[in-house]
């Protein structure tokens, strides 16, 4: 698998900030989902260099991003 930076966003995507995000801490996560991508930025930089993922990437991803 290859992650490359992705710097478009639709216009219309609508960016969910991660439950464990807070405004004081370091580890802010938004995730945007597009019918072919799932989007992932640093929310304190909403313009900054974003994380496309197939579908499939996404949810091989999140049973690891899941364990505390």
């Amino acid at each position: 698998m290859t992650l490359r930076p992705f710097d478009g966003a639709d216009s219309d995507s609508e960016w969910i900030k991660s439950s464990y995000s807070t405004a004081e801490g370091p580890d802010c996560v938004e995730v945007a989902a597009a019918p072919d991508r799932i989007l992932v930025r640093d929310s304190k930089n909403p313009h900054g260099p974003r994380l496309a993922l197939t579908p499939t990437a996404w949810a091989d991803f999140l049973p690891h991003a899941s364990k505390r």
